[in-house]
């Protein structure tokens, strides 16, 4: 009886090896994070246009948002500092172009004063009303300056990186894509009620147009 010969199957290819989590990873989270980023702060946006009157939303998202901002800070750090440790992976992705890479910084001190200012608007005792009022106003025309450089600088990248953990024959290439997932969910619904405590306190701020 001679041996059977095995036979050539093809693996499914749920079954291919996956890429470690790694850069591409960081890269796919850092995307995702900045798509929410950017959907809550066009609504942030057009809640200035009357802040007088959507006061209430206006900090609701503005706190919203800082536990995905502070992710992000998060995912970009973790890949600068990967990079410059000489990380043989993050060496071989390289670096953002030099004027993004500069601007990294003044945004994220720029970010921090803005949202600061504001929560310290809402919270702090209204003799700081007046100081805290001007770094906001300040801060964010910085801030959109700088904001709408790195946009541009990244929308190629983010717009192409962000979809792959939510779009099954991409998220199956890189290892994680339920944790990174979740990670996004969760820095999202942390917000949530850290947002209802602190607007709760609104109606103590006077907005003086």
């Amino acid at each position: 009886m001679s041996a059977e010969k095995p036979s050539k199957r093809h693996t499914p290819k749920h079954l291919h090896p996956r890429q470690p989590a790694g850069v591409e990873g960081n890269a796919r989270l850092t995307a995702a994070v900045g798509v929410i980023i950017f959907i809550l702060l066009a609504i942030e946006g057009v809640t200035i246009l009357q802040v007088g009157a959507l006061l209430t939303p206006h900090v609701f998202i503005g706190v919203l948002v800082i536990p995905v901002v502070l992710l992000k800070i998060g995912t970009t750090t973790w890949r600068f500092a990967k990079y410059y440790l000489g990380d043989e992976e993050y060496r071989r992705k390289g670096a953002p172009p030099i004027i993004l890479r500069m601007l990294g910084p003044a945004l994220i001190a720029l970010t921090i004063i803005v949202l600061g200012s504001g929560v310290g608007l809402v919270l702090l005792p209204k003799n700081f009303h007046d100081q805290m009022f001007f770094f906001h106003k300040v801060s964010f025309i910085l801030w959109f300056i700088a904001m709408t450089i790195h946009v541009l600088g990244h929308i190629v990248e983010t717009a192409t990186l962000a979809p792959r953990d939510w779009v099954a024959h991409t998220r199956r290439d890189v290892a994680r894509a339920s944790t990174r997932q979740w990670v996004l969910v969760w820095g999202v619904a942390v917000g949530i009620p850290l947002a209802m405590l602190i607007t709760s306190h609104t109606h103590y701020v006077v907005i003086n147009n």
